[in-house]
This record gives C-alpha cells, sequence and structure tokens, in this order.
C-alpha cells in the first residue's frame, strides 16, 4: 500500500502504455530486479514508490473497473509479463470524450477500438478535478490518443485547478509551450513533456546515427524513417488529420541533432499492421558521402515491443516530476524534458541531456 509521501499517479487512457507501465511497477516492487531501468534510484525514489490512485478512459469495457483488471481489456494487446498485479485500489471513471476517438474508428470492430461509453459524453472538467483530489493523485500520466489537443489542454487544466504535475507523453504541445509551460510555473506544479521517447527506439536510434556519421566526418544527403504497428496508436493514426504534430515532433528530435532540409527528411508512422499486434518495426535509411564524396548506404531495422519501451522512460519521467513537485519547482523541467521527450522546451544532443538531467537529479534530490 501506498505510504503517505509516495507518488500517486493519475492515468489518462488504460491502453497498452497504461498496461505495460502498471505491470512494470508491481515486477519492480515484486523481484527488486534492475535490469531495463535507465535509473534504479532518482534522488531517493525507486520505481517501487509509484503508485496508482486513479485513471480515466471512454470505454465502458473499463470504466468502473479495478485499474489492474481494465489494464487487461480489449482492444489493449501488449505483453503480458507480470503475472501478479499490486491492487493499489485505483478505479477507472470515465472521462470526456473531446477528440480523443477519431471518426474513422467506427470502420473497425470491437477488438480493435475503443467501444464508448455514454458517461464519457457529459463528464465536465470540474468532475474531472474533483476525482483528482478525491483520489489524492500527485501527478498526472497523459496517454490520450495522437491528434487529442483538446482533450490534453482539459487535462492540463485539471491538473492546474486540482495542484498535480503532469507528464505529457503524447505529441500534443504543452510543456513546450511557452503558454503552459507559464501556467504551471505560475502554479508551482512541474510539467514534464512532450512526447515520449522510446527508451530504444526509432528516433533515439536514428538521431544517435545521423550524429555518428557526421561526427564521423560524412555528409548526410537525406534520410527517412519508417514505422508500422499493429497496436491502436497505430490504428488511431491511420487519419492523417491526426499526425501533424506527431510528424513535428518526430522530425525535430532528429533533426535537432544534424540540421537538414525539409525536402531531404522524411519521417512518420507509415501503416498499421493488425498482426503485429504491439509490436513496432521501424525502417531506417541514410543516404551519406564520405572521404573523397564517395558515397554509402545505411539501412537498418528495428523491432520493438512498442509499449514496454515507452514504460521504461515514463519511470524516470514521473520520479524526476516527484522530486521537482517535493522541491516546490514548476514548469517545464527542461533538462529531464530534453532526455526523455522528442519535442521538449530546449532541445539538446543526447549525451549533453543525459548528463544534464543527472546533474539535475543530483542537485535536486539532495
Amino acid at each position: 500500500m501506498a505510504k503517505k509521501g509516495d507518488i500517486r499517479l493519475a492515468i489518462v487512457g488504460v491502453g497498452n502504455c497504461a498496461s505495460t507501465l502498471i505491470q512494470g511497477v508491481s515486477y519492480y516492487r515484486q523481484s527488486h530486479e534492475t535490469v531495463g531501468l535507465m535509473h534504479e534510484q532518482i534522488g531517493d525514489l525507486g520505481v517501487s514508490d509509484i503508485h496508482f490512485a486513479c485513471a480515466f478512459d471512454v470505454d465502458r469495457r473499463k470504466i468502473g473497473r479495478r485499474l489492474k483488471d481494465a489494464i487487461f481489456a480489449r482492444p489493449n494487446n501488449s505483453a503480458r509479463f507480470c503475472k501478479k498485479i499490486d491492487d493499489d485500489g485505483a478505479k477507472v471513471f470515465a472521462g470526456p470524450v473531446a477528440d480523443g476517438l477519431a471518426a474513422h474508428l467506427e470502420q473497425f470492430d470491437e477488438n480493435r477500438r475503443a467501444v464508448l461509453d455514454e458517461q464519457s459524453r457529459s463528464v465536465s472538467l470540474a468532475q474531472v478535478v474533483k476525482t483528482l483530489k478525491q483520489s489524492g493523485a500527485t501527478i498526472l500520466v497523459n496517454y490520450l490518443p495522437v491528434g487529442s489537443q483538446k482533450g490534453t489542454e482539459l487535462y492540463a487544466t485539471a491538473c492546474l485547478e486540482a495542484g498535480v504535475a503532469m507528464v505529457n507523453c503524447i505529441p500534443v504541445f504543452i510543456a513546450s509551450e511557452k503558454r503552459w509551460a507559464t501556467k504551471f510555473k505560475q502554479a508551482g506544479l512541474p510539467i514534464v513533456g512532450d512526447d515520449i521517447k522510446s527508451q530504444f527506439g526509432a528516433t533515439i536510434t536514428h538521431r544517435v546515427l545521423m550524429k555518428l556519421a557526421q561526427r564521423r566526418g560524412f555528409k548526410i544527403d537525406s534520410s527517412y524513417q519508417l514505422n508500422v504497428g499493429g497496436n491502436t496508436d497505430f490504428l488511431n493514426m491511420l487519419e492523417k488529420s491526426r499526425l501533424s504534430s506527431k510528424k513535428v515532433s518526430k522530425t525535430e528530435a532528429v533533426t535537432s541533432q544534424v540540421p537538414m532540409e525539409a525536402g531531404n527528411i522524411h519521417i512518420g508512422p507509415s501503416d498499421y499492421v493488425p498482426l503485429l499486434g504491439d509490436k513496432k518495426v521501424c525502417y531506417v535509411r541514410m543516404n551519406m558521402r564520405g572521404f573523397g564524396g564517395l558515397p554509402m548506404e545505411l539501412d537498418m531495422k528495428l523491432q520493438v515491443e512498442d509499449s514496454p519501451n515507452s514504460a521504461g522512460v515514463v519511470v524516470d519521467a514521473v520520479r524526476c516530476a516527484a522530486l521537482a513537485r517535493r522541491a516546490g519547482i514548476g514548469g517545464a523541467l527542461a533538462e529531464v524534458s530534453a532526455a526523455l521527450m522528442k519535442r521538449p522546451i530546449r532541445q539538446m544532443i543526447d549525451d549533453d541531456a543525459a548528463d544534464a538531467m543527472d546533474a539535475w537529479i543530483a542537485k535536486v534530490g539532495r
């Protein structure tokens, strides 16, 4: 059970990412394992100090259930790697629909899309704020679908009114926008964002390879990154109108390391392949010139379990937000966001960002 001073998380969107985060917290509590963690401790906080206060969703198969059970309801299809999920007493509440459901999802059967609960059509901001306060939540993790601008802004507002810090895992720009960052700073509440970097995913690998080539004297003429997957994230992104911020986030994350002209780089989700389940397959191509102007080509394929690759970063983002909250630090956490997010308020070289985050932890976590 949670103790006074522990981290109490509210989760928005009980999908695959929430499932692997919740499973992972139980796994590390029970096994005392450290493999898979970037930081065993952040200040005095371990993964076992994370507890779950409440969750919000719009799917009738999840609302009203214990969070530990709701994470295995359809359409979730992430790997089940923890047999016994600890029960923190958190329940799933109806959240507002806003723009969280793409219209094209109605084409797909109920095993692949959310089944809208009628309660969610009438949930207000005031109800979300009330639930956050009553649950004792200290940090909210946003896992809404890509393209949920209105929904993300609603939950950001709820955080401000309820006195809750925020970790924004999706490419809706809150922490990286001065207007929102200022609001969180004035409220004395930390925010980490935007758009989570996978622990070892397409974007971080692409960034490192491009920077390595540049440091070794190569000129990168063009490059692309294509991603396919079979989870609800990729299904949601079939609606191209929801992808604009995602493409900005992923492209900026790479070109911030090696500047390139817009016409010479393409990065973005490519297709939904149901048989892949929660696996994501990434293809990276780099066309380069080296010594004597001679050409070199790089083709790389990376296949990962998509959602756990996110959860390994979220456990660090959450604990950093908790440290900042305890220290009374409000606003966007620049060093933490640069290390863990694709679109931080200030981009940094990966090694520099990691070092800056560690220095920040050492300072704030004393």
